[in-house]
């Protein structure tokens, strides 16, 4: 492609940041490149397992009516677990299987199994509301996902009357060992646009600085969050927002992304 074809894309010329975690950006990136954006990869956030597997075999051991997954990153790790003891494949090919969104609905489809509930808005809460009328009092669910996370989900499924069995599928470590290169790049203005993808790259991103040098550090920095939960972190830490796509998926916010340059250029 020539530079001129190139400079008629809608992201040309612009820097885009991304914070999560390395194994996830990649099809993130590819949008945001075809677009025409100059993509900076520093993730802030690791995917590591779990302190002990024990709790995750276990429960893949055991009996439950569903399975909730609420993210890609818990359908990978559980897979790989499965995959690594052979225990598991039975329970999610005979429990019904809940994802919160079409990206962990599509993780779950690349191994061969359906979900059967996905929420038209991909949060906590709008996954409850389409497990509501599907579930009956007294059903135990098991509910793999990250060790640290909003427990919104568990208190309103037990609400319903289930037995709720959660256990960590991985942890988020915040990663720091990129820092001094993402100092650089915000101090020298060449960031345009720094992009969340959870709550968690927000709080590892904020942890990277202080709070008196985050303002100038952002300072004519376009802040996008891929949801309402996103960005209510973001914005609990003084971030404002200025993107947030109506889907929440990474295409989704890559399609804001391109939205909010677009009229700009038109």
């Amino acid at each position: 492609m020539t530079a001129e074809a190139g400079a008629r894309k809608p992201l040309a010329g612009k820097v885009v940041l991304i914070t999560r975690a390395r194994e996830q950006a990649s099809a993130f990136a590819q949008l945001l490149e075809a677009a025409g954006a100059h993509v900076l990869l520093v993730p802030t956030i690791a995917i590591e397992p779990p302190d002990s597997w024990g709790p995750l075999d276990a429960a893949l051991r055991g009996d439950f009516s569903w399975v909730v997954f609420t993210s890609a990153n818990g359908v990978a790790m559980v897979r790989g677990r499965v995959e690594a003891t052979g225990h598991g494949r039975a329970l999610l090919e005979r429990a019904h299987l809940a994802a919160i969104g079409p990206a962990t609905a599509a993780a779950l489809a690349d191994w061969g199994l359906r979900a059967e509930a996905v929420p038209e808005e991909f949060v906590a809460e709008a996954l409850v509301d389409r497990l509501r009328p599907m579930m009956t009092a007294g059903q135990r669910i098991l509910l793999p996902r990250a060790a640290e996370t909003r427990d919104v989900l568990t208190r309103e499924l037990a609400a319903l009357g289930a037995d709720v069995t959660e256990v960590a599928a991985y942890r988020t470590r915040f990663a720091t060992e990129h820092a001094p290169a993402l100092r650089e790049a915000l101090a020298g203005g060449r960031v345009d646009v720094v992009t969340f993808t959870s709550s968690s790259t927000v709080r590892s991103f904020c942890g990277l600085f202080g709070a008196a040098e985050l303002p100038r550090l952002l300072g004519g920095v376009t802040v996008a969050c891929i949801g309402p939960i996103t960005r209510a972190t973001a914005e609990g830490r003084g971030l404002a927002t200025q993107i947030v796509p109506e889907e929440y998926t990474i295409p989704g916010l890559a399609r804001a992304i391109v939205a909010h340059f677009e009229p700009a250029r038109s």
